[in-house]
């Protein structure tokens, strides 16, 4: 397979890997946390791959000051990127900070970033916020 140049792809290409890789992400976070049951997990994770939860994680980091500029050109990659589609559970406003989002995502994956991932994940709004399944009970 040859080298992928993350920063020539389309924000789509990027937000299709973006996307797989911010569930993953947040699957793996719940099941550390002692989630173990499928309709558990997907109860959780829904709440965080919404596009919904994702512009409003992107609008926070923007408002935050949290991203770079390269990584503010990526979002507008993605963001500006014609889908030929909005899901009818979202508005176009919304689908498109949500694409940026994960654009980003797919963008510092490939790039190799993980650390920068993992500590913009970290500074999600709310995420995190709640104890593990075994604190609960």
């Amino acid at each position: 397979m040859s080298a992928i140049d993350p920063a020539q792809l389309n924000g789509l290409a990027l937000a299709y890997i973006g996307d797989a890789v911010y569930e993953l992400h947040i699957r793996t976070h719940f099941l550390q946390k002692g989630y173990t049951r499928a309709q558990e997990l997907h109860q959780k994770t829904t709440a965080y791959v919404s596009a919904n939860a994702q512009a409003k994680c992107l609008h926070h980091w923007l408002e935050n000051q949290r991203l770079y500029a390269v990584e503010e050109t990526i979002i507008r990659r993605g963001r500006n990127a014609k889908s030929g589609s909005i899901p009818k559970n979202t508005d176009a406003f919304t689908y498109r900070y949500s694409t940026g989002f994960e654009a980003l995502i797919g963008y510092l994956h490939l790039c190799g970033h993980h650390e920068r991932l993992r500590d913009l994940l970290s500074d999600m709004p709310g995420a995190w916020e709640e104890e593990s399944k075994d604190e609960r009970e």
